[in-house]
C-alpha cells in the first residue's frame, strides 16, 4: 500500500455519503464509521455495505489488515491523542467548514480508502470509505471538466466545478440553492435530482425559471466603489445591484478605501472584480469569474475578452 497523504479538494466530496448513482460509478463497496470513546483510547465501529458483490474477503482481509495496522502503536488511529497530532501536522488536510474534519487517503494495487478524520472527543472520529481505486479516480478525473448548463438548443451558458452550488429563481423572485454533481458531460445531479442537461434547460425555461452558478471561487460579499455616487456599497454574491453601506469615502480615496477593506476580509482584487461585473451583468456572464482575471483585477487577455459581460 502506499503511505498517508492528504486529500485533494476535489477528493474530499468522497468521503461523505454520495446517492446511489455516483457510490455506483465509483464503485464504493462501504464505508466505516468510528469513535474512540470517553478515553480517546477504544474504537467502537460499524460498517455499512453499498454493494455486497464487491465486499469480497479479499477486501475484507486487506481493509482489516489497513485498520490493524492504523490502530498500532504509532498508527494515527492508535488513540485520540495521536490522531489530534497527524492532524495539527497536516493543516492542508483541513476541510475548512469549522467541523474539525481532515482528509486522508491510502492506496492499494486495487483499492483507495479515503478517511475523513475528527480528532474531537464526543464526534465520530473516523469514517472511511472504500472504493476501487480505478473506478474513483476514472469519475474524478472526469468531473474536472465541470459541469454544463446549457440553453434548450445546446449553447452553453456557464460551466461550474463539480460540488458547486446554483441558484433557481422562479418568476416571483423565490429562490433555492442546490449543489450540483457530475455524473457525466450530459448528465448531472441537482440536488438529489438527476437530469440530463437539455433536460433541465428544458424545464427552467417552461417554468420561467432562472439558473445562475454561485461560484465557491467567489466571497459571499465584498465592497465596491460606485464612482457615479461617490460612495461605498456591498455586493453579495447571486443578487443584483448592491447594498449601501453609508460610508463616506476620503475625496478621490474611495477605490483605495474598497479595496483595503475587501483586502481585511481576505477578498482580491480578481474576485472582487467578478463580484462587481456579476452584480451589473449577470452572474452567468464570463465577468463574474475571477479566474478570468489577473491578480490585480485587470481582465486577463482583453482583447480577447472584450464581450466578457455578454
Amino acid at each position: 500500500m502506499t503511505d498517508l497523504r492528504v486529500l485533494t479538494p476535489a477528493e474530499r466530496m468522497y468521503t461523505y455519503k454520495q446517492s446511489q448513482q455516483i457510490s455506483a460509478q465509483t464503485s464504493l463497496i462501504g464505508h466505516l464509521r468510528a469513535d474512540m470513546g470517553s478515553d480517546g483510547k477504544q474504537f467502537y465501529t460499524g460498517w455499512e455495505n453499498f454493494d455486497p458483490r464487491r465486499n469480497t474477503p479479499e477486501f475484507r482481509q486487506e481493509f482489516e489488515s489497513l485498520i490493524h495496522s492504523l490502530r498500532s502503536k504509532g498508527g494515527i488511529l492508535s488513540d485520540l491523542k495521536t490522531l489530534g497530532r497527524y492532524c495539527v501536522e497536516h493543516p492542508d488536510g483541513s476541510f475548512q467548514n469549522d467541523r474539525h474534519e481532515y482528509g486522508a487517503r491510502i492506496d492499494s494495487d486495487q483499492y483507495a480508502y479515503l478517511l475523513r478524520l475528527n480528532p474531537m472527543k464526543g464526534s465520530y472520529n473516523l469514517y472511511c470509505f472504500c472504493y476501487e481505486k480505478r473506478w474513483l479516480d476514472y469519475h474524478i478525473e472526469q468531473a474536472e471538466k465541470g459541469i454544463r448548463f446549457i440553453t434548450p438548443d445546446y449553447k452553453e451558458r456557464f460551466r461550474i466545478s463539480d460540488g458547486e452550488k446554483i441558484r433557481v429563481t422562479s418568476g416571483d423572485g423565490q429562490f433555492d440553492d442546490f449543489t450540483c454533481r457530475y455524473i457525466d458531460d450530459y448528465h448531472v445531479e441537482v440536488g438529489w435530482n438527476l437530469y440530463h442537461i437539455c433536460e433541465f434547460a428544458e424545464q427552467m425555461e417552461k417554468n420561467k425559471n432562472t439558473v445562475i452558478p454561485l461560484r465557491s471561487s467567489l466571497p459571499d460579499r465584498c465592497y465596491v466603489y460606485l464612482m457615479a455616487t461617490d460612495e461605498i456599497g456591498i455586493v453579495e454574491k447571486g443578487l443584483a445591484g448592491y447594498s449601501p453601506t453609508y460610508i463616506t469615502p476620503a475625496a478621490g480615496g474611495g477605490k483605495e478605501l474598497a479595496a483595503e477593506m475587501n483586502k481585511e476580509n481576505g477578498v482580491t482584487p480578481a474576485q472582487a472584480a467578478a463580484m462587481s461585473a456579476g452584480s451589473i451583468f449577470g452572474w452567468d456572464c464570463p465577468a463574474a469569474d475571477p479566474k478570468n482575471y489577473d491578480e490585480n483585477g485587470n481582465l486577463n487577455n482583453p482583447k480577447k475578452n472584450k464581450d466578457i459581460s455578454r
